[in-house]
């Protein structure tokens, strides 16, 4: 795990801004420094130069990860297609 930003405040909307210090791809998980999942990526805002991810919370109580530090987990998000629920005639 790499350090990759801290988690700023929640928005109004209920996603979490964070300010990175590493660049992310969207659909990157986020974790706390004990691994546990705390929020995805859902897109990046702001300047290039400092940039910011707008992310959505994993966990009920995120309140008590604002102003810590956030790592991202190794696995990359890949695009699966949907499987189907019917069977097959």
């Amino acid at each position: 795990m790499q350090e990759v930003g801290e988690i700023m405040h929640l928005a109004a909307s209920g996603r979490i801004i964070i300010q990175l210090s590493k660049e992310l791809v969207e659909g990157q998980i986020l974790c706390d420094e004990k691994g546990a999942r705390v929020a995805k990526v859902m897109e990046m805002i702001g300047p290039v130069k400092r940039p910011f991810a707008s992310a959505m919370p994993l966990t009920n109580n995120i309140k008590k990860h604002i102003g810590r530090s956030v790592f991202a987990l190794e696995e990359y998000p890949v695009n699966k297609p949907k499987k189907n629920r019917r069977k097959q005639k």
